[in-house]
Parts: C-alpha cells; sequence; structure tokens
C-alpha cells in the first residue's frame, strides 16, 4: 500500500530551530566544539532569503544561516543544508558552492556549509565542488552527514538521550516500513514511548512527537490504533502529555477530512447534475 506523501521540510526546519545545539552536537561535533553556547545564536532568515533569489536556485525552505560565536571571539556564519529528497541531485555541491559565494559576495563571509542528507540513496554523498584547469583551479569542500549510516546502529540511536537521536531514528522508519502499515504504527507507538522513556521534559516531549506525528502517516484506521494504545500508556504513567495536548487536533483532522471529502462529493454531484440539466436542455 502507498502512503501519502509526508511534508518532510516543515517538520526538519522547526525542529533544527528549536534545538539547534542539540542538533550541531549530534551531527557536526567537531563544529559544535568550536562554539561558544553560553552566546546567543541569530537565524538569519532575511540573509538566507536574499541569496536563495541572488543564486537563482530557489527557496529551500529546509535550509538555514546561523549566526554563532566561537569559543575564541570569533562570529562565524554557519550554512546548513537540509536535503531531504529521495534521489541523488546532479547540482547539488554546485548549490552549495554557489549558496557560499553568494553570501561572500553580499556579506564578505564565508559560511562554515555543512549538509544532512536525508535521501535514500546510499552512494549519493557530495561533499566538493571542483574545478580544475591548466591556470585555474580550486576544490571547496563542505562537512556532509548521511542519515542512512545510522541504519546499522539502531541500538546505538536508542540508547542516546540527544533529541535528534529520536529525530533521525523516526526518519530512518518512514524510509524503512514503506508498504509496512502494521510496522509502521507500531515504531510510531515505540517512538512515542521512548519520550516518555529518556526523561524528556513536557515540552520537548511535545515537541519531538509533533515531529514524529507529522512525518509518520498511517491510514486513519491505524491512527486510532495509535492513539488508543498511546492514551492507555498515558495512563498508566498518570501523564497525559500527548493525548490533551494534541488528541483534539487529530480528531479535528479526521472531522475537516470527512467534512472535505462530503463537500467535494456534493459539489461534483451539483455539477455532473446541472451539466446533465444543460446538456438536455440544449438538446
Amino acid at each position: 500500500m502507498d502512503f501519502p506523501r509526508a511534508d518532510l521540510d516543515s517538520p526538519w526546519k522547526h525542529i533544527l530551530r528549536t534545538y539547534f545545539p542539540q542538533a550541531m552536537q549530534f551531527f557536526f561535533p567537531n563544529t559544535a566544539a568550536l562554539i561558544d553556547w553560553e552566546q546567543p545564536y541569530q537565524f538569519l532568515d532575511k540573509e538566507l532569503l536574499r541569496i536563495t533569489r541572488e543564486a537563482e536556485t530557489g527557496d529551500r525552505y529546509a535550509d538555514q544561516l546561523v549566526k554563532v560565536w566561537l569559543l575564541g571571539g570569533e562570529q562565524v556564519w554557519l550554512l546548513l543544508h537540509i536535503e531531504i529528497q529521495s534521489q541523488w541531485e546532479a547540482g547539488f555541491a554546485e548549490r552549495v558552492f554557489i549558496y557560499n559565494l553568494r553570501i561572500f559576495d553580499l556579506y564578505r563571509q564565508i559560511p562554515v556549509s555543512l549538509a544532512i542528507l536525508c535521501d535514500e540513496s546510499l552512494s549519493w554523498r557530495p561533499q566538493s565542488y571542483t574545478v580544475n584547469y591548466p591556470d585555474t583551479r580550486f576544490n571547496f569542500e563542505f562537512g556532509i552527514v548521511k542519515l542512512l549510516d545510522w541504519r546499522d546502529r539502531i541500538e546505538e540511536l536508542e540508547s542516546r538521550d540527544n533529541p535528534f537521536a529520536i529525530v533521525v531514528l523516526a526518519h530512518l522508519k518512514v524510509i524503512e516500513t514503506k508498504g509496512y502499515i502494521q510496522q509502521r504504527k507500531d515504531w510510531k507507538f515505540r517512538l512515542t514511548k521512548m519520550l516518555y522513556e529518556k526523561g524528556f521534559e513536557r515540552q520537548q516531549i511535545l515537541d519531538l512527537y509533533r515531529f514524529i506525528d507529522w512525518i509518520i502517516i498511517l491510514p486513519e484506521v491505524l491512527e486510532r490504533e495509535f492513539w488508543q494504545e498511546l492514551q492507555t500508556f498515558e495512563e498508566d504513567r498518570k501523564v497525559t502529555y500527548v493525548t490533551n495536548a494534541e488528541r483534539f487536533g487529530f480528531e479535528r483532522g479526521i472531522q475537516e477530512g470527512q467534512t472535505k471529502g462530503q463537500t467535494r462529493g456534493q459539489t461534483r454531484g451539483q455539477t455532473r447534475g446541472q451539466t446533465r440539466g444543460q446538456t438536455r436542455g440544449g438538446n
């Protein structure tokens, strides 16, 4: 059975912005170790929008440009690319280079470029953009993390307390359970249970659950089963973080879907009836 395509850009953008230090520590620990996390960091949304337009590469909704301070007192910009497509992109390395070039041209800043590759191709690993002529040559390299490399490290992910261990697990399970709806439902419940078992605070549980719920899409019947299991689990633990905060939205989503379906059906029926009437009248 095919599933509706999940909107992966939006949840990735939200969770990265909410837990940016943890994201850097999880994905790029060497760079994170250089940053003074006692100093405020700033997302440069206007600057990113300008360089994507100037570069004529199109808006990248999940990409992030962030100003941070290093431990030595130096200010640097981090350009974080989130590539969430199911197949390789021929011009990705070139696009990363263009972004860097435009940032330098507009702001005289050379950003630290990093990429999180969430695609499903094991072999696609763009890390550099190279030009090599007899009299002109350069090699632009950037850091990458490939989520598929964690596929054989599930136990390690389950044991880690960094929120992005859950994020990576959820993303991998979306890929792994394509066509296996029962397994997908089981993993959605298992991942949600982990949020409590790891001792996350209430707001962390809600933030991470919304990421899980946003990308792990279930048919309505299994979604109801999931909610019943989660409600029982929360009642046993004497907490109702998710069920109290999210149940209304779940029920409303189902009702809205039913209403839209009914409206479409009524509209189509009316249109067909009118068309038939007009056709008969014309005849």
